[in-house]
């Protein structure tokens, strides 16, 4: 069963910040056409429904041209996924290689590779989907993807505050989204007690009845990722995604996930934007599908 699509008026909003990172410069108005968007990010059983349907294989799951990672390790160039393991104690917060490993076997059925499974977590959002695997999705649904433009304006809520819900992140004491709770990376003390990924809804809507726009999962826009906004970019997007993935070209996401701790990643806002590579797939990159209306 798809998700409930949240039809959204029309109209223009401030976009981006100064008050964070660089990349989520100039601050700049952008106008919107109406459009819908799904009120939750794509779930395991949805995505398993798919693949049912349609034979799919994703990105994480088939045999890597060598051709298209010139200098890599040939053990390294099997199928599978980055996954996230803490660290032991404290790190150097600069080197992300301490806690992330290139994991054989690992796919949106086995997200921390061949011994895991998605059984007790069919409500949780989909992880290790590269681009073009949410892309088909989507293509399935009769949907497609929203643009960065869209997913802004959609995790706004008609608001303009650094925050969804407001300027603190956590208003009254009361964690709002699935964000890193301890000391990354190497304590977790759970968010509402998850550690990783949560239930869609877990956490409140905006005001716009959407949940998990910020934490949780990461998710794709159409958009691709430059070093800061360029003025001249489409609101709804240019470019359709196909079934290849390019690792030479960086899509941008959205809305931060469950592995954004303060002293790391401040990125669980609207405003917030971070490069990936088409082909990625990770344990906290999901997505979530949109409509013309």
């Amino acid at each position: 069963m798809l998700s409930e699509l949240v039809e959204l008026p029309g109209g223009s909003f401030r976009m981006g910040s100064t008050s964070f990172y660089p990349e989520e410069a100039p601050i700049h108005t952008v106008q919107v056409a109406a459009f819908a968007i799904e009120r939750h990010p794509v779930t395991n059983a949805q995505y398993a429904e798919f693949v049912d349907d349609t034979g799919y294989v994703t990105v994480a799951e088939r045999e890597l041209d060598a051709a298209l990672y010139p200098g890599a390790d040939p053990a390294d160039l099997v199928p599978g996924g980055l996954v996230f393991r803490p660290t032991a104690g404290p790190v150097d917060l600069r080197d992300w290689r301490q806690w992330w490993q290139w994991q054989p076997g690992a796919c949106w059925r086995h997200p921390f590779g061949p011994d895991s499974g998605i059984s007790d977590r069919l409500d949780h959002p989909v992880v290790q989907v590269a681009y073009p695997d949410a892309a088909a999705y989507a293509r399935w649904a009769r949907r497609r993807l929203p643009s960065e433009a869209e997913w802004e304006y959609a995790a706004r809520g008609g608001g303009s505050t650094a925050y969804a819900w407001g300027d603190e992140p956590m208003p009254d004491g009361k964690l709002m989204a699935n964000t890193w709770q301890g000391r990354f990376p190497y304590r977790n003390d759970g968010a509402l007690g998850w550690t990783g990924t949560s239930p869609v809804g877990a956490f409140p809507p905006n005001s716009y009845g959407l949940v998990d726009m910020i934490g949780n999962v990461w998710e794709w826009t159409t958009t691709q990722f430059s070093g800061h906004h360029r003025l001249d970019a489409s609101a709804q997007g240019c470019c359709l995604p196909t079934d290849e993935a390019d690792p030479s070209i960086n899509q941008t996401l959205k809305g931060g996930s469950h592995l954004c701790a303060p002293e790391y990643c401040r990125r669980y806002r609207p405003s917030a934007r971070s490069p990936q590579s088409q082909d990625s797939a990770t344990t906290h990159i999901g997505f979530r599908c949109a409509a013309d209306v």
